[in-house]
């Protein structure tokens, strides 16, 4: 599995790359903080790999990144060429590197 660190991820965002980003936690997490991205709750995951774009690399999230993990072992073997990235530690280390909450 790869995952990208949160200052990784934030160059990425700040420098317009071209990737997608994917949060797969509940409405009420996304409500109370979220970095963007598309929004597919992770048992959803399944029912939504026409959003997926197989095209660019694919960076998926959640609270603390084991979420995100079930995703990508999910998805990889339905997306074999693409490339798939799991935020480390989630929204959690997000928060706390950023000094967010």
């Amino acid at each position: 599995m790869n995952y990208i660190e949160p200052n990784e991820l934030k160059s990425w965002i700040d420098n317009d790359q071209d990737f997608q980003l994917i949060d797969v936690r509940e409405d009420y997490e996304r409500a109370q903080f979220n970095i963007g991205g598309l929004w597919i709750p992770l048992p959803e995951i399944m029912e939504h790999l026409d959003q997926i774009d197989a095209s660019k690399p694919v960076v998926f999230y959640c609270k603390m990144g084991i979420r995100s993990g079930i995703a990508l072992q999910r998805l990889e073997p339905r997306f074999p060429s693409t490339t798939f990235y799991n935020l480390k530690g989630g929204m959690e280390a997000w928060k706390k590197i950023f000094k967010l909450g």
